[in-house]
């Protein structure tokens, strides 16, 4: 009774694993030195970032970090795309940013900087929407509230 208990409770883990998702997307400002923080402390970057969004000419663009997990399989390549709505642009028109990546047995993070001309023409960021595409495939969605 007790192995197949195990075997059951295991196979349910499995299934879940191998989905694919996106966990978590942290948006942070970048300051003129491209750092969202000055130690990895996570208290200094919550402190950090509190700087710079009360001090706007401090900063230099955003950095979206991306918490994603794809399963194994498939020969098309993965990519991950960040649509972003700020108030300086077309709201019916998001300004969007790509990054291939590469699948891997756990989750992993992956970063898309908002920098140079187009940070200083977005304005405030409105919303946004992380997706995981494989061959023209949408294979992962999370969006912000606002989305």
């Amino acid at each position: 009774m007790g192995v197949w208990l195990l075997i059951w409770l295991c196979s349910g883990l499995c299934l879940e694993a191998a989905s694919d998702r996106i966990l978590k997307v942290l948006p942070h400002f970048m300051d003129k030195e491209g750092r969202i923080a000055l130690s990895p402390s996570l208290y200094e970057r919550d402190a950090y970032q509190f700087i710079l969004r009360s001090n706007p000419d401090k900063r230099s663009g955003l950095r979206f970090d991306v918490n994603w997990k794809a399963k194994r399989g498939g020969t098309e390549p993965l990519v991950l795309r960040l649509e972003l709505k700020g108030s300086g642009r077309d709201i019916a028109e998001p300004l969007v940013l790509e990054r291939p990546v590469r699948r891997g047995y756990f989750s992993r993070w992956s970063s898309l900087p908002l920098t140079g001309e187009d940070y200083a023409n977005f304005g405030q960021l409105l919303a946004w929407r992380a997706t995981l595409w494989q061959g023209g495939q949408l294979r992962a969605e999370q969006k912000s509230f606002m989305w």
